[in-house]
């Protein structure tokens, strides 16, 4: 990987991504919820923050556009269906468009469900996808604006991504999912080590992502859910949970 990725923890459970690329030292940041510690995290490496990359509206994920734009002049590139909703775009992509860092290519990916307009940034060289709530560790974004059947195409476009493909994904909520998922999977053997490991780093007040393809196809239940409605199932009892 030629890419420098930097996690950086905000608010209760967001993770904002810095990603750096050194030949050109071009700087993107992933989902900015707030500005100051993202221009101070960039600040101190020394690296200027030339374009935002949004995975969908909420709030917690465009609320630093404005003053990091203010400060650095950044180009800040999101969801075509949801520019009205995101008014600080500059460049307006969907699926089949890509953006550039660098020379380091980002395919675009159409997921909507969390959100109706959300889409993930696919870098096929790096083995890297930043899918903002789309697809957590054990886990999927609430479907506040989509339908099960949208969120288990995503599962489906996701899963089709090579297995050491690493999954940036924008929560902190591991611990959670995994608990979830036992209630699904008791005899998972993959899925009761894993969460194991997630207690241990947890408790230490330690990340559990980013994740990766072959992680989740073993563990999520949500990506092995055999059908829509088992998706739907699921989603429904996590939810009211």
């Amino acid at each position: 990987m030629t890419l420098e990725i930097i996690r950086i923890p905000v608010l209760s459970d967001n993770y904002v991504w810095l990603v750096h690329e050194p030949a050109s030292k071009e700087t993107t940041v992933i989902d900015p919820a707030v500005a100051p510690p993202i221009l101070a995290e960039a600040e101190q490496r020394g690296w200027n923050i030339t374009q935002i990359w949004n995975t969908h509206w909420h709030p917690d994920h465009t609320g630093g556009n404005a003053d990091i734009k203010q400060a650095t002049g950044c180009t800040i590139t999101g969801p075509a269906a949801e520019a009205e909703r995101i008014p600080t775009l500059d460049r307006h992509v969907s699926e089949g468009d890509s953006v550039k860092l660098g020379d380091v290519i980002a395919d675009v990916i159409d997921v909507p469900a969390h959100t109706a307009g959300h889409i993930a940034f696919h870098i096929a060289d790096e083995r890297a996808a930043f899918v903002g709530d789309t697809l957590f560790a054990m886990g999927c974004g609430r479907l506040f604006e989509g339908t099960p059947a949208q969120m288990y195409a995503n599962m489906r476009k996701l899963e089709a991504l090579p297995d050491d493909t690493m999954i940036y994904c924008a929560h902190e909520y591991t611990q959670a999912n995994g608990e979830f998922a036992l209630t699904v999977e008791p005899d998972n053997d993959a899925l009761i080590a894993r969460m194991a490991q997630v207690k241990v780093l947890r408790a230490k007040d330690e990340p559990t992502v980013p994740t990766n393809i072959a992680a989740e196809k073993a563990t999520n239940p949500f990506m092995r859910a055999a059908s829509i409605a088992e998706l739907a199932e699921r989603r429904a009892a996590k939810d009211a949970g």
